[in-house]
């Protein structure tokens, strides 16, 4: 039986730990204010984890009782490159048992209502 890390964290080697100390010190503004909301388990009680290591990738946001990561996607998301790394990503993922949900910075900003929404609905 796995222990708890390997389940926590799926293997994610030792420099995607140190990237992701990096990635928490320089979050973007979009993701200050999404992580405002899930922190200190305000969202139903469930926990996140930001710039959480996982296999091979850093999650935005991880809530591992839910096996959920949720993705904020700034504008570079929206070239072919990166949205078929993404895709494959999120594949990626699922072939672990987690699901994945990306919102836009702009939904963030704008619709924060509707993000914590579509969050509490897949931790039920």
């Amino acid at each position: 039986m796995a222990n708890y890390e390997d389940e926590l964290f799926k293997g994610a080697n030792h420099k995607l730990f140190e990237f992701s100390k990096v990635l928490r010190k320089t979050a973007t503004e979009t993701e200050d204010i999404l992580w405002q909301s899930l922190r200190k388990k305000q969202l139903n009680g469930f926990k996140f984890r930001r710039q959480h290591p996982l296999d091979k990738y850093i999650a935005d946001f991880y809530c591992h009782e839910a096996k959920l990561v949720v993705e904020v996607d700034g504008e570079i998301h929206n070239t072919e490159e990166n949205k078929e790394y993404d895709k494959s990503r999120s594949y990626e993922f699922k072939e672990l048992g987690i699901t994945v949900i990306r919102f836009t910075n702009e939904e963030v900003i704008e619709n924060m209502k509707m993000v914590l929404e579509v969050i509490r609905r897949h931790l039920e």
